[in-house]
Parts: structure tokens; C-alpha cells; sequence
């Protein structure tokens, strides 16, 4: 009897996951709820119950053979967030419009659960020697310090002008169930943290790629992982999940420290990574409810976005700041739908942390609907102890966009703007006179210098310099770097049919005090692609039926341009591109002194077969001697691909002190 009053409570909790956002959005007890049943899901009945929803309501078309849908057992071929996206935002969105998003959620949580085992390969590539092994801290945040600089000293790297040439790889990883590979490594000594899509969470060694311990969150890892070195000295592990959940785990053990729920609305969501300072984090906070406008049922749109500081030690909540006031009836869309505002302003760029001013500045996406916030599209210092905001600079005014303006859907608002975000996290620099300044990058394509002892609160421009005409998923996307008085700009620019626009996809360095162009470097596709394999733009990609080969695909990828964030040393600047191509240019003159491609099939070191493609999100990191990058990422209709690649200076190339 015991026994059985045991599950009838298991379920009960479970159930409570799917009782709606109202729910689980509210403080007490239903995050604390929330997250114990994320905590203990493998003693909840979670599958049964997705089983029960998928009977109920997808069965009857992917049970069908005449209906051509994948069957349930090709649908768990992926990984419980690939089935998350395309419900959510995907193609099979219209389908699931109807479902609660925790539904949709267990679902995808049966589906997942449901594939033979595909981690057999861990046991096999285990190694004995400890995690964090050494102290050295490589990689510690997704800025590579807390200045977002994503500089790399030459001590620090390990390579340089004169080496990088000799670079060849050592060892690969291919991950199962993986098709988009973003979040960033750590890396402590010879120890390089990892979260897959899956949600694994691996420690290996760097220098050959086998599995000193590893461990399974509830879903997908999405943020870099962020190393929090607390007052008492003992570090954690900080990132987040696709549930927008924020961990801590033991760097030694994997264990979950601590966990914290940090949703704003049901859909909020964490794409930006996690900044650290004297006991806080800094979590950005965005939505998905951008793409989910383009549903014709969505009732568009409520959520905003906006930032969360927590207690490292223990998560704690310390404040919230939110980029928009909260959404109110306006009126009807074009369906005659009700329709909300204002909302938006979404954050996913990684806070930059400034000490000497006790603030840290962030960007904002556009707005979804009417009315548009001064807030949107803009640059904002944060005090760091509240969350008041001390600034903020708009750079684009009444940038109104959401998904439905892909299709014309009735949720596109009247007079949509461009879609021109501040993705590329601000960098706190130095002019040559040794004052701060602030760097910031936009999918407009231009890019701004700001002052940080502005007296103004709608901000002081120093200088702007617009190097691309930008577009949805073009202009300067995820990131910035700086060495010296160099800015490294990477333009991603895909071909787009609009009046005016001329793709201009390349790396660009300009003078940090000046924004002078010092140098440019195009990229070019370098081969012909066939009309019925140029995707649609963007979301509308996913939404599609229309799927071509992925060997055709590989064979030419239609997007090429700079998407992901690029990496500097004193001498060298590394960037990669979404066609998979990674290279390395002197950053005094542009002329690229490495390169190689990653977009191919590999059968790894740890005897999978995996396949490279695009290369986005967080890039490339560098420590003593070793590049590592991560090759595939399909979200928009790039190449899909689920390799870690790891590669080394050849040791006769390697500095003295280094060499062995």
C-alpha cells in the first residue's frame, strides 16, 4: 500500500508540470515545485504520461503510414530539444498549437526516452585521471573575462603568428542525438567542461578526449558554461538549460549544488550565457515567443524580456529587471484576435560586468508589438546591486517584428521593422588615452562606441561605423572581439531579396578609439548552389516541409557569412563561418594564416560517426597550444552537425616553455 501511495504522489507531481504556466510561474510553491520534479524526473512518470498526450493527439498521423509523417520511433532519433523546437517553432508548430507547452514538453520527454540507448560509447571512453586537474583557469565565461573582450593573451593561447599554421587536429568527439552544438566549453587545467543538446554534461580531458566523469541534466545544456570561483574559494559550474533553468554542479563531483527556475513567462528562454562577479550572477532572459507569433493561433504577444540576479552560493533571487511594462490588451490583429503590448526586447547578449562603476550593460532585441519601448533595440547599464537601470541608448526606434512578418501571418505588426537586435554582447575596452569605452555590435550592421561616464540618460555616442546593411540573421550577430586597438567584427549577411541590400559577409577590423576601418576581409561561397536547395529565411526555414539532401547541402552550403563570434590574441584573429570554414587572420594585416574545414564527415575518436557544419554561436576557445571548436548548427537552415574538435600546435612549434 505503501508503495503504491508512493507513485499515485510521483504522478501527482508530475501532473502538476502540465497544470499550466499560471502555476508554475508563480514564486511559491510552483517553481519549488517545478523544480523538484525537474531534479527527481527519473522517478517521475513522465514518459507515461507523454505517451498518453502522444496517443492522444500526434498518433493518428505518425502511427500512419499513408500520412508520410516520421513514425514515433524516427521521432526519437532526436534529442528531447530538437523535438521541443519544432513544436514549438517548427514545422510542427501549427499541429501543436493547441497543446500547453508543458505537454508539449512531456511529449518530447516520451519521445526522447523512448530511443534505444545512445550513450553506450561513455563507459567506453572513460579515463581515471581527476577532473581539474591544474588550476589554470583557460576558459572561464563566454566573454573569455568580464569584459566580454573574447581576448586571449599569447601565454594564455599558446598560439601564434608563426605557429598557428602547423595546427592539425587530435581528436574529435561525436555526440548522438546531436544536431546544434553552442554551448561554449570551460576549461580548467587539463580539464575542458561540456554540455550537449542532450543534455550530458561532460568533464574530459582536453588533451585527448576522454570522459573523466559526466553527468545528465532535464534537458538540453544552452549557455557556455561559466566558472563562479566564490568568496570561500570553491568553484562551481553555472549554465543553463532549454528550460531557461540555471544550474551550479560541482566541478569535482557534477553534482547539482544548486538549481533556480528563472522564466520570466512560460515562454522565456536562456540563449545569451551567464556573467559572474563577487558572488553574482547575471542571467539574460529572452523569449521564444518571437518565432511563436508566426503560429496563426498564437495570441501574440505577452512575454518581455530582461535580466535575473541570483546569490551564487545558494541561487537566491536578488532582483529582476524587466526591458518592457507588462503586456495589456491593445486592441485585435489582423484576424480579429486579441493582440498585446508592448512586449520584446529580448535579451541574449551576455552581461559585460564593470566593476568600477558597480554596473553591467546589456543589449535588447526589437519589440513584437505596438506600442515600441525606448527600450527596444537598445544598449542599457544596469547597477549591478539593484538592477536600476542608470542608462540606456536606443539605436534603432520602432523596430516592431515578430515571426508572422516571414509569411505575412496577422500577427506581423503594421509598419514592422527590420528585426535588428544587440546580439553581440557588449565589450568594456580602452581608447588609447586609457579611458573605458563601450563596444557594441548590431544585426543592423553597424556598430557603436559609447560612453560609459555618460551623464545622459538616453546615453553619449563617441563614434559609429555602419560596415553592412544587416538583415533578420545578418549584420553583427553573436559577437565581438578585441586586441589592443583592434575590434574584430565579424558580418554574417545572408543573401536576402530586398530592395537596397547588398550582402557584405566578412570580417572587419576597425580602430577601437577611432572606428576607422583598418582592414576587411570578404568571405565568398565558392561554389554554385542549386535554386531548390536555397532555404527559407530564417524561422520560416523550420516551418517548411521542404527539406533537401543533406549531402547536397554539404556538398554547397547556401549560407557562409560570419555568424559566430570571433576570438583574438595579440597577433592573431579567429572567426568561423556557416559553411563550417575556420580560420585564422593576422589581425594586423587580414591575411589569412590558417585555415581548415570542419563541415565534413568524421568518424571520431570516440567511434561514432559524426558529421561537421555550421559553425555558430560561441566559435572558437584557445588554451596552451589547443584550438577547440564545435561544428554543426541547423536552427536557421545551416548544416546541421554534432562534432567537438580538438587541435594542436605541433610540439616542435610550441614556445619554449611549453614545448615538452
Amino acid at each position: 500500500m505503501r508503495k503504491f501511495a508512493k507513485r499515485l504522489l510521483l504522478a501527482l507531481l508530475a501532473i502538476a508540470l502540465i497544470a499550466g504556466s499560471a502555476v508554475l510561474m508563480m514564486d511559491s510553491p510552483g517553481k519549488t515545485l517545478e523544480a523538484f520534479v525537474i531534479r527527481h524526473a527519473n522517478k517521475l512518470p513522465l514518459e507515461f504520461l507523454g505517451e498518453q498526450l502522444f496517443d492522444k493527439h500526434c498518433a493518428s498521423c505518425h502511427d500512419n503510414p499513408a500520412m508520410h509523417a516520421p513514425t514515433r520511433e524516427a521521432l526519437s532519433g532526436f534529442s528531447k530539444e530538437s523535438i521541443l523546437v519544432a513544436m514549438e517553432f517548427g514545422k510542427m508548430q501549427p499541429m501543436a498549437a493547441g497543446l500547453l507547452q508543458q505537454e508539449r514538453f512531456l511529449i518530447a520527454t516520451y519521445l526522447a526516452g523512448s530511443a534505444p540507448d545512445a550513450n553506450g560509447w561513455i563507459e567506453q571512453n572513460l579515463c581515471d585521471t581527476p577532473t581539474a586537474n591544474g588550476s589554470q583557469e583557460y576558459v572561464g565565461n563566454w566573454g573569455l573575462g568580464n569584459h566580454n573582450r573574447r581576448f586571449v593573451s599569447s601565454e594564455m593561447a599558446g598560439i601564434n603568428r608563426s605557429n598557428v599554421g602547423t595546427l592539425e587536429l587530435v581528436w574529435s568527439l561525436a555526440f548522438p542525438r546531436v544536431t546544434d552544438m553552442r554551448s561554449q566549453p570551460a576549461i580548467i587545467g587539463d580539464t575542458l567542461y561540456f554540455g550537449d543538446k542532450t543534455g550530458q554534461l561532460y568533464a574530459l580531458d582536453r588533451t585527448s578526449g576522454c570522459i573523466r566523469a559526466h553527468t545528465k541534466v532535464f534537458s538540453g545544456v544552452r549557455s557556455a558554461i561559466t566558472v563562479a570561483t566564490l568568496k570561500d574559494g570553491s568553484k562551481l559550474l553555472i549554465f543553463a538549460d532549454s528550460l531557461a533553468t540555471v544550474f551550479a554542479m560541482d566541478p569535482q563531483t557534477l553534482e547539482v549544488v544548486w538549481q533556480h527556475s528563472a522564466r520570466l513567462f512560460n515562454t522565456s528562454v536562456i540563449s545569451g550565457s551567464i556573467s559572474y562577479y563577487d558572488n553574482q550572477l547575471f542571467v539574460p532572459i529572452s523569449s521564444f515567443e518571437v518565432a511563436a507569433a508566426g503560429s496563426p493561433s498564437h495570441i501574440c504577444c505577452t512575454s518581455h524580456g530582461g535580466v535575473i540576479a541570483l546569490d551564487a552560493s545558494n541561487g537566491e533571487q536578488l532582483w529582476q529587471w524587466h526591458a518592457t511594462p507588462d503586456a495589456t490588451l491593445q486592441g485585435q490583429n489582423a484576424a480579429g484576435q486579441d493582440l498585446f503590448g508592448p512586449s520584446g526586447a529580448s535579451v541574449w547578449t551576455t552581461p559585460a560586468i564593470d566593476s568600477k562603476r558597480n554596473r553591467i550593460y546589456i543589449g535588447t532585441g526589437e519589440n513584437l508589438t505596438h506600442p515600441a519601448t525606448t527600450t527596444s533595440d537598445a544598449i542599457v547599464a544596469l547597477d549591478m546591486d539593484s538592477g536600476e537601470m542608470a542608462w540606456h541608448f536606443q539605436a534603432t526606434t520602432g523596430d516592431v517584428w515578430n515571426a508572422a512578418c516571414l509569411n505575412d501571418g496577422a500577427n506581423c505588426p503594421d509598419n514592422a521593422g527590420g528585426d535588428f537586435d544587440f546580439g553581440a554582447s557588449v565589450i568594456i575596452a580602452q581608447n588609447r588615452d586609457g579611458s573605458d569605452i563601450l563596444l557594441a555590435g548590431q544585426k543592423s550592421g553597424e556598430v557603436f562606441a559609447l560612453n560609459p561616464d555618460t551623464q545622459s540618460p538616453e546615453g553619449e555616442v563617441l563614434w559609429r561605423n555602419r560596415v553592412s546593411l544587416g538583415t533578420t540573421n545578418g549584420g553583427i550577430h553573436w559577437g565581438m572581439a578585441v586586441s589592443g586597438q583592434h575590434l574584430v567584427v565579424p558580418v554574417a549577411d545572408p543573401e536576402r531579396d530586398r530592395p537596397g541590400y547588398t550582402p557584405q559577409p566578412g570580417l572587419y577590423v576597425l580602430d577601437v578609439s577611432s572606428g576607422e576601418l583598418l582592414w576587411q576581409k570578404p568571405v565568398e561561397r565558392g561554389c554554385d548552389i542549386a535554386e531548390e536547395n536555397r532555404p527559407l529565411i530564417g524561422l520560416e526555414s523550420m516551418r517548411s516541409g521542404k527539406q533537401p539532401e543533406l549531402s547536397e547541402l554539404y556538398k554547397c552550403s547556401f549560407y557562409y557569412g560570419l555568424s559566430a563570434a570571433a576570438t583574438a590574441t595579440p597577433e592573431l584573429a579567429f572567426s568561423a563561418g556557416l559553411d563550417g570554414k575556420l580560420r585564422a587572420y593576422d589581425i594586423d594585416t587580414g591575411e589569412i594564416v590558417w585555415q581548415t574545414q570542419t563541415a565534413l564527415p568524421f568518424t571520431a575518436s570516440n567511434g561514432i560517426t559524426g558529421h561537421g557544419g555550421a559553425i555558430d554561436v560561441s566559435g572558437q576557445v584557445l588554451a596552451d597550444g589547443w584550438l577547440y571548436v564545435q561544428s554543426g548548427y541547423s536552427m536557421f537552415g545551416q548544416l546541421p552537425g554534432n562534432m567537438l574538435l580538438a587541435y594542436k600546435i605541433a610540439p616542435s612549434h610550441l614556445p619554449s616553455n611549453e614545448a615538452p
